[in-house]
């Protein structure tokens, strides 16, 4: 029995329940503003610590990254997206979850094939794309000198 687009719409409207918008978007705005006051004080930390400006700009997203990575493998950060939405995935920590994932979800099938050939799944074409744009961008950098 085939339906038409007007069908099939009246009956995913139907059964879809509605989505409180205005909740999502303050949820994601409040966590998504929390994760990027905390990549702040510890902009101001490593600053404290007397790091050079290039050293603060380098250690503040590797802990971001880190702090989501490690929430993910401990299947916190996954219960808080649920709520926050794209309030944690815009920020940096959602590339960390986007490796971690997949690198989870298919530990049991091995270190190899499982763990080592999905990790990068959802990340790895930002990853390559990242790379050669910075490498294409270089040798532009390079020449104009």
């Amino acid at each position: 029995m085939l339906m038409s687009n007007k069908e099939y719409s009246a009956l995913t409207k139907k059964h879809s329940p509605p989505s409180p918008k205005a909740k999502d978007f303050i949820l994601a705005f409040v966590v998504g503003g929390l994760i990027c006051v905390g990549g702040q004080l510890l902009m101001e930390f490593y600053t404290s610590i007397n790091l050079s400006e290039k050293e603060v700009k380098m250690a503040v997203p590797m802990t971001l990254v880190f702090l989501a990575a490690l929430l993910t493998g401990l299947k916190i950060f996954n219960k808080i997206a649920k709520h926050a939405g794209a309030g944690t995935f815009v920020p940096i920590t959602g590339f960390a979850n986007a490796v971690v994932s997949p690198a989870i979800e298919f530990k049991q099938e091995g270190w190899v094939l499982g763990l080592g050939a999905n990790m990068f799944k959802i990340a790895g074409p930002v990853i390559v794309y990242g790379t050669i744009a910075s490498v294409v961008y270089g040798i532009i950098y390079w020449i104009m000198l």
